[in-house]
């Protein structure tokens, strides 16, 4: 009876879905999980109520993730609920515990092979035995292919036709990849160690090839919860299907719409496929967000809304829980030294205001990125830190980079002008400003020197900043000595350590984190979707990418992008995922025929501008105001008022709600405006020819002082017909 009472108390606080989850029967469940949904509070109390209720011993619960900290967040919340004893791990920790205790058993008595913290070493090598120099970043890029492959189950022998029908941008020419991964594989098992997919292999070796081991594995093990179900590879599905051993006491939590690692292997197909290819499976959608406000997630639903592909088959339309929040808000900036400085000012008046900066974040789609940021923040006084990546200036090419500019000073003449000089010294490095090379890190390293070549640009074009005063910066050129010293100071800036401060983060490193104000930057064509992203797929990645960001905020957005990368550099589109810039009209869905007639009779959105601060405004009402929502308000009260007075006797007199006639916001708007002809008021959004004949007349006159007593009658309630 006590145990009965406690299985009860679990179901406590949970929501009508959350409920269908915990109590579904035994067997295959899909828990199709949006973000902010409480998944992992549905899965916990999943595996707490059947281990308090008597049908499961936690003994025999194996629950897996992808990341340690989600596997200690889970095993902290079922020791909360009364349960101890599960094993949540992430799948390499699993497996690396299992074939541990199976090793002197499947290796006759032989030590376990030394497990590689990294592959880099290794592969540098490899590529140097079949005649290839690999840097770092190549490196890095190899050992990545040969994860994917690994990852995949391709064999060196299979890589090139695998790499080929996956569409891989590698590296090196794809027989060169397979040469390096034959050699790879060559050097580890010549050296006695193994990789972290070798030993997920070794898992399941053990498991489909020991009779002994798989049922002393299976019997351990007979019920099984995978989060993050939209992340696994065909290797961990391999190893899950062997711990089943045919069985089906599975449970698997997933969001199609965050499938966003892809390149690394990751495929939803195992998601997607789930109730085809688990027959009577019982699927529950949870999409009672708790986490963003509505606006937040209204944002989120129109974004995902236009997916396509085999991920939006199971598109979750969230509906927000929390009470409602501010507008999310979408900015223009001239360039993206001006859109850091204006997110670095805002941040600053979020952490006067009380946000912590803890609570901060800014993404962007890479690591080169961070730069302009870091400057930004430094110089407004807000501390940051960096997740998933180093510093700008810590990063081993920007060390090497500044080590080469400062060597190019004893050889570069001192009239060359400042980007030219840069390119040259960067030469030295290996860098050259044509296109970038292929493969994720060397890729990366190439953005992160062109960076440096960015900064000489802008460095070059505002000799008043330079630190040898201002009469000697009008009479000379920028050097690169100038330009190393600046260096030198911003690196000085920006090493100063911080514990707690506003995060900077790529959208990958943003996966599975939140934060009161998110700002979403650089949201370009080129940069959000990338300009590698080149099939469907890839490009509906991206969008994906954009929906994870849109949905790490809880109650603060702001997205934006820059018309130009420096000032009086090449226009540039915004990403093809914002939303459309005129929000006017119903409800018809982007794309319907009967949109397209609505937006071909529509006139063309004009850009409208902050009159205080000159930003371009997106959000209706920061449209309808002229201003930014955080500029200061100048309206007139005593206008706002008789205004108001003025719209009740109207509402009153036509029988109709108040904002029939205007909204409150469109009464600010002309407080604040204060239009004097008919043109003026015309412009202001809400006021349409229309009304302009209803009601211009009367507006004009308030504005002017009058009284609303004083207004002709036929001003005021005159309707026409």
């Amino acid at each position: 009876m006590v145990v009965h009472s406690a299985a009860e108390l679990v179901l406590a606080g949970l929501d009508p879905e959350q409920r269908s989850a915990v109590t579904a029967p035994a067997g295959p469940v899909c828990i199709l999980a949006g973000a902010g949904t409480g998944k992992t509070r549905a899965v916990t109390s999943r595996i707490a109520h059947r281990a308090l209720s008597g049908e499961i011993s936690p003994r025999h619960v194996l629950a897996v993730t992808f990341t340690a900290r989600a596997a200690a967040e889970m095993r902290a919340r079922l020791t909360a609920l009364g349960v101890a004893g599960v094993q949540a791990r992430t799948f390499h920790a699993a497996a690396l515990r299992q074939v541990r205790y199976f090793a002197p058993r499947l290796l006759e008595g032989r030590a376990m092979p030394e497990l590689l913290d990294s592959k880099v070493r290794v592969v540098t090598l490899a590529a140097a035995k079949v005649g290839l120099r690999a840097d770092r970043a190549a490196a890095r890029d190899l050992a990545g292919e040969i994860e994917w492959a690994k990852s995949s189950l391709v064999e060196p022998g299979e890589y090139v036709i695998a790499a080929a029908k996956a569409l891989r941008e590698t590296p090196y020419e794809p027989a060169k990849v397979a040469d390096v991964f034959a050699a790879y594989e060559r050097l580890k098992r010549g050296n006695g160690v193994i990789d972290f997919e070798d030993m997920l292999r070794a898992a399941v070796w053990g498991i489909e090839e020991h009779r002994d081991v798989a049922e002393q594995v299976r019997g351990q093990y007979r019920h099984f919860v995978v989060d993050e179900y939209q992340d696994v590879n065909p290797l961990q599905q391999r190893l899950l299907a062997a711990w089943l051993g045919g069985r089906d006491d599975l449970t698997v939590v997933g969001d199609a719409s965050q499938t966003i690692y892809s390149f690394t292997g990751a495929t939803s197909s195992y998601l997607v496929d789930f109730p085809r290819r688990h027959r009577g499976a019982t699927v529950i959608r949870l999409v009672r967000d708790y986490r963003s406000t509505p606006q937040v997630v209204g944002l989120a639903n129109a974004v995902i809304s236009q997916a396509r592909g085999a991920e939006a088959r199971l598109r979750l339309e969230l509906h927000g829980q929390r009470p409602p929040g501010p507008e999310p808000e979408l900015r223009i900036f001239t360039d993206e030294p001006a859109e850091a400085a204006a997110v670095a000012a805002r941040c600053r008046t979020l952490v006067d205001g009380g946000t912590p900066a803890k609570e901060i974040a800014v993404l962007f789609r890479t690591n080169a990125q961070s730069e302009a940021y870091e400057k930004a923040l430094t110089e407004a006084g807000v501390p940051y830190v960096v997740q998933g990546a180093e510093r700008f200036f810590e990063r081993v090419e920007v060390r090497q980079a500044m080590v080469a500019l400062r060597a190019a000073t004893r050889s570069i003449p001192g009239e060359t002008p400042l980007p030219a000089a840069v390119v040259e010294a960067l030469a030295a490095v290996g860098w050259a400003p044509d296109a970038p090379p292929a493969g994720g890190a060397a890729r990366e390293r190439w953005e992160a020197l062109a960076a440096l070549v960015q900064l000489a640009e802008e460095y070059a074009a505002t000799p008043e900043v330079l630190p040898i005063g201002a009469a000697a910066a009008v009479e000379r050129p920028v050097t690169l000595t100038d330009f190393n010293e600046e260096l030198a100071r911003r690196a000085a800036q920006q090493h100063v350590p911080t514990v707690d401060g506003v995060t900077l983060a790529s959208l990958h490193s943003a996966k599975g984190l939140e934060w009161d104000a998110v700002f979403l930057v650089g949201l370009s064509e080129g940069t959000l979707p990338t300009t590698y992203a080149r099939t469907p797929e890839q490009v509906e990645e991206e969008r994906r990418l954009l929906y994870v960001g849109i949905t790490r905020a809880r109650q603060w957005l702001w997205l934006s992008y820059a018309s130009a990368r420096s000032p009086g550099g090449r226009a540039r589109r915004p990403s093809r995922f914002l939303p459309q810039l005129d929000r006017s009209g119903g409800g018809e869905r982007a794309g319907s025929s009967a949109a397209k007639r609505t937006a071909a009779r529509r006139p063309a959105t004009q850009v409208v501008s902050c009159r205080i601060c000159g930003a371009t405004l997106l959000a209706g009402p920061d449209r309808k105001l002229g201003r930014c929502p955080t500029c200061p308000s100048d309206i007139d009260e005593d206008l706002y008022e008789r205004l108001c007075d003025w719209r009740a006797r109207v509402a009153g007199a036509q029988k109709v709600p108040a904002y029939v006639v205007f909204t409150d916001a469109t009464l600010t708007a002309l407080a604040e405006r204060r239009p004097g002809r008919a043109e003026e008021l015309i412009a202001i959004a809400g006021i349409g020819p229309r009304k302009l004949g209803l009601y211009g007349e009367a507006v004009l006159a308030l504005v002017d002082g009058a009284a609303v007593d004083d207004i002709a009658p036929e001003k005021t309630f005159e309707i026409s017909s």
